[in-house]
């Protein structure tokens, strides 16, 4: 493990910069932000995990606000985030090639990152709470699905999907042909988002809110805001274009849509309501099928402020009408 947290971004909220091995070629990063008051009862430490083609800085920058992280560590928190392989700041240990898919994301990296928290955290918790974001969520499932005696708390999925339903027109489309799009390299999209962000937002709003809305989001700085895209990996591309034709989510042979059935982790379900990237039925989907009798639905969104996908982590409202909530739901279960 390697600390050092001088090298966490000043646009991000300030942390510790730790590197884990993950045993397969690869230096995960996690950061960790201290709590910035003592809560009442001391709740577990926290592990946000990012979603497809993008990264933990989401989780630290906000527009015009406080952070998800900042937020937490306000309400008492111990917040690390990760960056999993082909992540922001994680790096290569001898890997060769990117040939991965979900699973090795879900089970090896996710659980490599989960014994880094507890063996590093400063609580005396034996157990984390985790956050999923967007596919972050199935990550997080998929790996409860794979390691059913994971070390795991309550769960928070933030725009998660697991099983696919009503799936987005264009999304459906793209995930028509998955031996064609398994081939397609994506280099230099975050470039290619920097400048077209600003531009598909004054001439093409429409276009744009699938995954976020101008008026309910400030992304006059784009520069800084698009720091969280990453190149979309072609095999996974292949594997998130088969799993939206079949539905379900499978991993290394484990149906993860079915085995949330047996799932008894306290759950979150946060959906917003305009999101065309995570539909509101697939978001609601992990809601309806997970086992655990402690779990809570609440949904953003109403015709004076919409929300969709990014919207749910850098919305100029987030604190209030997000990050509260799920403060509130895991300190109820600390």
């Amino acid at each position: 493990m390697f600390c050092n947290a001088s090298s966490v971004s000043t646009l991000s909220t300030p942390g510790e910069l730790h590197y884990v091995e993950n045993g397969y070629g690869w230096r995960l990063a996690l950061k960790r932000v201290v709590p910035t008051v003592r809560a009442l009862k001391q709740p577990r430490p926290v592990l946000l995990v990012p979603g497809y083609g993008m990264n933990s800085f989401i989780f630290g920058y906000h527009p015009n606000g406080r952070s998800m992280e900042a937020s937490l560590a306000a309400r008492g928190f111990e917040v690390w985030s990760v960056d999993l392989r082909r992540q922001g700041r994680s790096q290569r240990a001898g890997a060769r090639g990117d040939r991965f898919g979900l699973a090795e994301l879900a089970v090896d990296d996710l659980g490599a990152a989960i014994s880094h928290v507890l063996g590093a955290t400063s609580t005396r918790a034996k157990a984390v709470d985790l956050i999923g974001c967007s596919l972050g969520a199935a990550l997080i499932a998929g790996h409860l699905a794979c390691v059913p005696t994971a070390p795991v708390g309550a769960v928070v999925s933030m725009g998660g999907c697991v099983t696919w339903k009503n799936v987005h027109p264009v999304l459906r489309l793209a995930s028509s042909f998955p031996r064609v799009i398994g081939l397609v390299p994506m280099p230099g999209t975050r470039q290619l988002a920097r400048v077209a962000l600003p531009v598909v937002a004054k001439v093409a709003p429409r276009l744009l809110s699938i995954y976020l809305h101008p008026e309910t989001t400030d992304i006059r700085d784009a520069r800084t805001l698009v720091q969280t895209v990453e190149n979309p990996s072609r095999f996974l591309n292949r594997e998130i274009a088969e799993w939206i034709q079949r539905g379900e989510l499978v991993l290394r042979g484990v149906n993860v849509s079915r085995a949330l059935r047996e799932m008894k982790q306290p759950l979150l379900c946060m959906v917003a309501k305009h999101d065309g990237i995570v539909p509101p039925e697939t978001a609601r989907s992990m809601f309806d099928e997970m086992g655990s009798q402690d779990k809570r639905l609440i949904e953003i969104g109403d015709a004076t402020f919409r929300v969709a996908h990014a919207d749910l982590f850098i919305a100029r409202e987030a604190e209030t009408r997000v990050f509260s909530h799920v403060a509130q739901f895991l300190l109820e279960r600390s």
